[in-house]
Order: C-alpha cells, then structure tokens, then sequence
C-alpha cells in the first residue's frame, strides 16, 4: 500500500548531515550580506588610530570597498533570483 507522506528533497542527505531535517542546511544570503557589511564598517573604523602614514588609509578604504562592492553585487543577484 502506498504512503501518503510527502517526501521533501532538500538536496541534503539526512544521513550525512542529520540537522538537515530542521532546514539548518541551506545558506542564508541575508546573513551572509549582513556580516559584509559589518566586515566593510569595522575595516573603515580601523582608520582611526595612531599611525602617521596614510598608505594604511587607502588600503583599508579599497578593501572596504570591495567588500561593499561583493555585498551590492550578491544582493543584486539574490534579488534577481527570487523574482525568477
């Protein structure tokens, strides 16, 4: 006789990864683009200090920026993909 249980597919075997089950597998952009940022703004606070030189400066600054550019790009995709 046939189950009526549904069987969901994650994509995840629960065997190798028993919390697969509670849906803790998947990864969540959010959160991922939350801590870029948070990333971007602790890298520009690091500018305030006690050096002379303002090569530390510009360094800081570009990789903020790129951090910022990574985070504006996988909301833009993340966006995109859910209206699909």
């Amino acid at each position: 006789m046939a189950s009526t249980e549904v069987e969901r597919h994650t994509g995840v075997d629960v065997e190798e990864v028993p919390s697969a089950n509670w849906g803790w597998s998947k990864e969540n952009p959010r959160l991922i683009q939350l801590g870029g940022l948070l990333a971007a703004v602790f890298l520009l606070l690091l500018m305030r200090g006690n050096h002379v030189g303002h090569v530390e400066d510009w360094f800081l600054i570009g990789f903020a920026v790129a951090v910022f550019g990574f985070v504006a790009r996988s909301w833009y995709v993340t966006r995109n993909r859910s209206t699909r």
